[in-house]
């Protein structure tokens, strides 16, 4: 079982012995994959086209373009509900006070200063490992507590970079 919320609508959707159930309700519908991230649907005579914008599978959250119109819809699963009813849904939420070094590298740039405050998927420092240029993004909202690196550091995997 599915909760699929686009704005203030929702809907669940649930795949009893193959059947497609919205609301509880059989869905019936002709869907043709076109390529990749684009579809075809004709659902009641009426042709929808489809094409998957944006997947965040993480946040579960997708930005689908359906007819010319943008429309974002988050999805919960089933142990996303259970979570949620037993007070637990920010149990999923990793905690984080630092950054540290995904591999050995050399600093290049560092985006951010101490006391910044940045947002999760925030640019915060671009580490050089094998001649490619790797961007470290911000795992969550924060605020920079401190810089532990300085550009044109080398630095070993597992190093802090910086803490929040």
């Amino acid at each position: 079982m599915l909760q699929v919320k686009s704005g203030d609508t929702s809907w669940q959707v649930d795949n009893k012995q193959g059947n497609l159930l919205l609301n509880g309700e059989p869905f019936n519908w002709d869907l043709v994959q076109i390529d990749a991230n684009r579809f075809h649907i004709i659902k009641d005579n009426v042709s929808y086209s489809a094409e998957l914008v944006e997947a965040d599978y993480k946040a579960k959250t997708f930005t689908l373009k359906i007819n010319g119109t943008l429309h974002t819809v988050s999805v919960k699963d089933r142990f996303d509900l259970l979570l949620a009813q037993m007070g637990m849904s920010d149990a999923t939420e990793k905690k984080f006070n630092d950054i540290k070094a995904p591999m050995p590298g050399l600093v290049i740039d560092i985006k951010v200063k101490p006391g910044d405050e940045v947002k999760k998927g925030d640019q915060i420092l671009v580490l050089e490992a094998m001649k490619m240029e790797n961007i470290l993004k911000s795992p969550g909202d924060g605020v920079v507590k401190a810089i532990k690196v300085n550009v044109k550091d080398n630095v070993e995997k597992g190093q802090v970079l910086l803490e929040f």
